[in-house]
């Protein structure tokens, strides 16, 4: 395999992680360069396994700072970016969007004016893969699925200044023959993600017999996908996408947020050894989030008929995992609960 150098941004956190680990440890000939900011939810403890591996290096910066980024490509000659770092939770948006607004857009621009301008006359062996969202479609109805054609209608600040993301690489690719990929992927699930996030929120909460706050009635539905299906499909996408194109990456895997958190219950009442019903008494009703969208859910045809993707894990098998993995990894859980996250959940989640 001929050898690369790859700058993977955001891989400190949580989807990240699992994409460089997969990448140092599949392909030893690249050079992998890990690019974080390391804020609240960029943590190195999710790349404890990794970072002693020969093609492995990790670099501490900020997406946002233009001469940074400039001054790193100069230094090391990428010949392709996995960029996946973001500001990504809709709560935090919503209080505080300008830190969306900025990490999410005007970090990917100086990202793609880096390449641009270190790859001028050379696009052919570059590739500029760029991780988003399916929120940017906007919220669906009972019925219908997002397709790769579906309108943008974003409806957060999160998922607004993803749409914006997504737009400056397509016009890099149509302006100045970026070789982009975009990819737009269904909620993810699984070890090492932030405890602000609802699966690793209930799981820490019922794990400590805490009240799981559910927004609204819990109606809201999404697609769930295990993380490490993901990352198989960003690699698949990276070495056997059409450049210029788009592919959504979805679980088929709809589950309404109560349904799913009375799954959870049940698995860590088993887990902990409780009276079956114990975990589901935590479940508080809290007022909804402004602008919620009530459904996302993927149509993934486009990535399973012309590349052969498809989840391999189920959400009972995934869900399993997760709960096993945050119950013998305390340390890492205790590690990550800051004061500041604590004052944050405290503001966030307040009863009706």
């Amino acid at each position: 395999m001929k050898q690369k150098t790859v700058l993977i941004t955001g891989g400190a956190g949580f989807i990240g992680s699992h994409v460089v680990r997969r990448f140092v440890k599949s392909y030893p000939d690249y050079r992998i360069v890990n690019l974080d900011k390391l804020t609240y939810a960029g943590n190195l403890d999710n790349l404890s396994d990794v970072d002693q591996y020969r093609n492995y290096g990790f670099v501490k910066g900020d997406i946002t700072d233009a001469c940074f980024i400039d001054e790193l490509f100069e230094n090391h000659s990428f010949d392709a970016v996995i960029h996946l770092a973001a500001e990504s939770h809709v709560d935090r948006s919503i209080s505080g969007p300008m830190e969306f607004i900025s990490a999410n857009i005007i970090g990917t621009v100086n990202l793609l004016n880096a390449a641009r301008d270190n790859w001028d006359g050379n696009m052919g062996e570059k590739l500029f893969c760029h991780i988003s969202t399916d929120e940017v479609y906007g919220s669906l109805g009972d019925n219908g699925l997002f397709t790769e054609e579906t309108a943008y209608d974003p409806r957060s600040p999160y998922s607004a200044s993803k749409a914006g993301s997504d737009h400056m690489v397509r016009a890099w690719h149509h302006t100045y023959g970026m070789p982009v990929i975009i990819s737009n992927c269904s909620n993810n699930y699984g070890p090492n993600q932030f405890p602000e996030k609802l699966i690793p929120l209930a799981i820490n909460n019922l794990k400590n017999g805490q009240q799981v706050p559910v927004y609204g009635k819990g109606e809201n539905i999404r697609d769930w996908l295990y993380v490490e299906d993901h990352a198989a499909a960003i690699d698949l996408l990276f070495h056997n996408g059409i450049t210029g194109e788009t592919y959504n990456v979805g679980g088929n895997n709809e589950w309404r947020n109560i349904d799913l958190i009375r799954m959870l219950c049940e698995i860590m009442d088993k887990k902990l050894d409780r009276v079956p019903g114990t975990s589901s008494d935590l479940i508080t009703f809290v007022k909804d989030r402004a602008g919620h969208d009530l459904r996302y859910a993927i149509d993934n045809t486009k990535i399973t008929t012309e590349l052969g993707w498809k989840p391999s894990v189920s959400f009972e098998q995934g869900l399993e995992r997760t709960v096993d993995w945050y119950l013998e990894n305390e340390k890492w859980l205790k590690a990550v609960l800051s004061g500041e996250y604590k004052s944050y959940y405290n503001k966030q989640y307040r009863e009706r």
